[in-house]
């Protein structure tokens, strides 16, 4: 063969066809109008959700006296005038529980910051639970959602994305109006999370749910092996009421993402900030052309609670709440085996090692406890902060929380300049907890410890019904008591001093929960050794709760804080079923048949034997030597 040669000045790639060139553009052009093509076939599709009038600021209403879930059988005025929908009115079967031989069972929904009336809607009996779930399968099967692509997924979840960026005010003043909490506290726990979890699902969701090969053995060495994660069909979540907007979309776009019809049971306490959530995602649903009974919404009171926990329809169940409740849901699904995802809640440790800038990380601590009146899964429930700055930490704590507005965030303020409406803190959920945590926060200080602020429920000047509880500093507090010990889920601060750091350990780890924590000190590789010492499923280091945040990472507990992951790679494998197929590598090649020596009927044992114990050493023998024999062995037995 002679080679061409070129003079210095002459370049090679003129050489080179333009056919060549033309044939590219053109694979690149028509890679680039089907990217296109894509992105418009799946962008976000608008929709719109009428605003509630109670969102709105001058809004107001009937203000019910000692407001409670049953307020309307005290006050017949309460309730609902409008004739209910079929579905909603609470049929029951034989063997349902009823308010009466006739009369369906309602919830009465207020605002816990100032007692006002939103609604009173009737709860869904065991019937109507029964039909959900069956509509939810229905329409599953039906759309064919499961056999659905990521793209016409990702659909759905940029169009929800879109709606939430741009009514994000609108959101966050109809969780404030059902929870009483602050318009800040909506922002940062309803929609920045909520964001973050559809950014998420958006651009990595797909990365978690594509088959995934995996690894061969050298015996195994011409099967090729995958995991395919698919659809379990309908899954429920049984969500708290703290943040009634993210704990209802986020189980909701997860199981869609895995290729899932949901059902999920918000609390009584929200149902109507809930009924107009899932409203929303209904609307989305049916402006992507798919059929909005693909989820559900369940309200109902806990006698009602089984039809769906013990329903063989539901194939996996996720849990937020209480370990009580937890543990009862637990037991009902194992009736079908059902899988269940717990998270409990927690008694989160901050421990701040010595040395610490205290004053720097002030605000930080504020927003750790406050953040949502106290009422935060993964909030600071416990400083654990050496001896020698214990009264330096409860003199900033208590300077700062002296200050903390508490108050109605949407009421508007008064002509008269009798009340401002920015508030720091809303109202706490109910009442219903005022007595106990009055009474451990007297025990403590009986048993030793310090109240340097607050322990008490707070009576607004301007709004009678409102349920506010006092910001509240607990110091000296030791391990043994029950302020220590047991969940508070209030605006409660307690401060605990150590001697080493062993102990600091020692005491965060000396409660049942086990949710997350976070570790504050000078050098992040001496919090990092305590965080990785820590009995938690989460830590944050020099910072709080900022886990959450990043939604490839799975959240969850340990211990009695529940066991199972949601968000993250983890979360969405957990709402399908991993299933595992193997195949030939290169089928026209090799495929696996029965050696002479194992086919039935066998004609010698100790061949058979001989044969399977020289391929043990073939593949596992420890020196070259002994898998040489091995070859032998398999050779001699087959004869």
């Amino acid at each position: 063969m002679v080679s061409k040669t070129y003079d210095s000045g002459e370049d090679p790639w003129l050489e080179i066809s333009p056919i060549y060139g033309l044939t590219l553009f053109i694979a690149g052009g028509i890679y680039f109008l089907f990217k296109r093509y894509q992105r418009i076939k799946y962008r976000a599709v608008p929709f719109t959700v009428k605003v509630p009038a109670a969102a709105s600021s001058k809004w107001t209403s009937v203000v019910i006296e000692n407001p409670s879930l049953e307020s309307h059988l005290m006050n017949s005025s309460l309730m609902p005038t409008a004739r209910v929908p079929l579905l909603m009115q609470g049929i029951h079967h034989p063997g349902s529980k009823k308010a009466d031989d006739d009369t369906p069972l309602y919830i009465t929904c207020f605002d816990p910051s100032t007692g006002y009336h939103l609604d009173t809607i009737s709860a869904d009996s065991e019937y109507d639970i029964a039909e959900k779930i069956s509509l939810a399968r229905r329409a599953w099967a039906k759309s064919r959602w499961g056999e659905s692509t990521f793209n016409e997924r990702k659909r759905v979840m940029r169009s929800l994305l879109r709606w939430v960026v741009k009514n994000r005010e609108t959101c966050a003043r109809v969780a404030c109006r059902d929870t009483g909490k602050t318009m800040l506290d909506a922002a940062l726990g309803e929609i920045l999370t909520t964001c973050a979890k559809l950014e998420y699902l958006i651009d990595h969701g797909e990365a978690a749910l594509k088959p995934e090969s995996r690894k061969s053995a050298p015996l195994m060495f011409y099967k090729s092996s995958k995991v395919y994660y698919e659809p379990l069909g309908v899954v429920a979540a049984i969500v708290s009421w703290n943040y009634p907007f993210h704990n209802l979309i986020s189980p909701i776009i997860a199981a869609l993402f895995a290729g899932n019809a949901c059902v999920v049971k918000c609390s009584e306490q929200v149902l109507w900030s809930s009924t107009w959530f899932m409203g929303a995602i209904r609307e989305c649903l049916a402006a992507c052309d798919l059929p909005a009974d693909l989820v559900q919404l369940i309200c109902c009171y806990p006698s009602e609670a089984d039809a769906l926990t013990m329903s063989p329809h539901i194939k996996h169940i996720t849990f937020i709440g209480s370990e009580t409740v937890g543990r009862k849901i637990l037991q009902a699904a194992s009736i079908h085996l059902t899988p269940v995802t717990l998270e409990l809640g927690g008694k989160d440790p901050c421990v701040i090692l010595p040395e610490t800038d205290l004053p720097k990380w002030i605000d930080v601590w504020l927003r750790g406890s406050f953040q949502n009146c106290g009422q935060n899964c993964i909030g600071i429930e416990r400083f654990i902060v050496h001896s020698s700055q214990h009264d330096q930490l409860v003199k900033l704590l208590t300077e700062k929380t002296k200050k903390l507005r508490f108050g109605p965030a949407l009421a508007e303020g008064s002509n008269d300049g009798g009340y401002v409406a920015p508030v720091d803190c809303g109202s706490m959920i109910s009442r219903h907890r005022f007595g106990d945590l009055e009474r451990v926060i007297q025990e403590a200080e009986e048993e030793g410890a310090t109240v340097f602020l607050g322990g008490h429920p707070w009576k607004h000047p301007y709004v009678e019904e409102g349920m506010y509880f006092e910001g509240t500093v607990v110091a000296n507090v030791s391990p043994s008591m029950e302020i220590a010990q047991h969940e508070l889920f209030a605006p409660v601060i307690t401060v605990m001093p150590y001697n080493t750091v062993e102990d600091a350990i020692a005491i965060a780890n000396g409660t049942r929960y086990g949710l997350g924590a976070s570790v504050f000190g000078p050098k992040q590789h001496e919090c990092l050794s305590v965080a990785r010492a820590l009995e938690c499923g989460m830590v944050s280091i020099n910072d709080f709760g900022v886990f959450y945040m990043n939604q490839d990472l799975g959240f969850g507990g340990v211990k009695a804080s529940g066991f199972g992951r949601f968000a993250g790679p983890e979360g969405l494998r957990g709402l399908t079923c991993p299933k595992a197929i193997t195949v030939d590598r290169w089928p026209w090649l090799i495929q696996t048949s029965i050696p002479a020596p194992l086919q039935y009927p066998i004609r010698s044992v100790v061949k058979s034997w001989d044969f399977l114990s020289g391929m043990i050493q073939l593949f596992w023998g420890e020196s070259i030597g002994e898998r040489t024999s091995g070859v032998f062995q398999i050779i001699k037995a087959s004869r």
